[in-house]
């Protein structure tokens, strides 16, 4: 499997290397068992650009940390082409600070987790956000980076 990564900075926020989101990428599709070919752009931006991809896209007023557009290719063209994953650096490196994570943790996982959501995962319903939460924190795993459900939980504890 290759894949082919166009990565657009169009925030001034700090942001993993692209080596670093391709790594993340990869482990996300293999661990996925995708192993056709994959082309994805990424897209790392600010607070303003994602609040209007947000309400435009969902109707939500704010700026959310990720957001997946899957390619909605016509059936029957075999591309490569799995879709846009949007980041909004500046979330992403509030949320960690917040959560108490390190940065490169939780960018790791919002990395991944919008690859799942290209491959067509998803968390609305209970059961299948459970299938994608396990999904995600295997891959992390494979990376040698904490669960992201339990790091600031454990925490937490620890400091009480």
């Amino acid at each position: 499997m290759t894949l082919t990564l166009d990565v657009q900075a169009a925030c001034s926020d700090p942001a993993p290397e692209e080596s670093e989101l391709r790594r993340w990428l990869d482990c996300a599709l293999g661990e996925a068992g995708h192993a056709r070919d994959a082309e994805i752009s990424l897209r790392l931006t600010d607070e303003a650009e994602m609040a209007a991809l947000n309400h435009r896209y969902r109707q939500r007023d704010g700026a959310t940390n990720v957001l997946s557009f899957p390619a909605d290719l016509p059936p029957g063209l075999e591309l490569p082409l799995l879709g846009d994953i949007v980041i909004c650096a500046p979330v992403v490196l509030r949320e960690a600070r917040e959560q108490g994570k390190p940065a490169d943790s939780h960018w790791a996982h919002m990395t991944v987790h919008g690859c799942l959501h290209l491959l067509g995962y998803d968390h609305i319903e209970m059961a299948d956000a459970e299938i994608m939460e396990s999904l995600e924190t295997r891959i992390l795993a494979a990376l040698g980076l904490p669960c992201p459900y339990t790091f600031s939980l454990e925490k937490e504890r620890f400091a009480s």
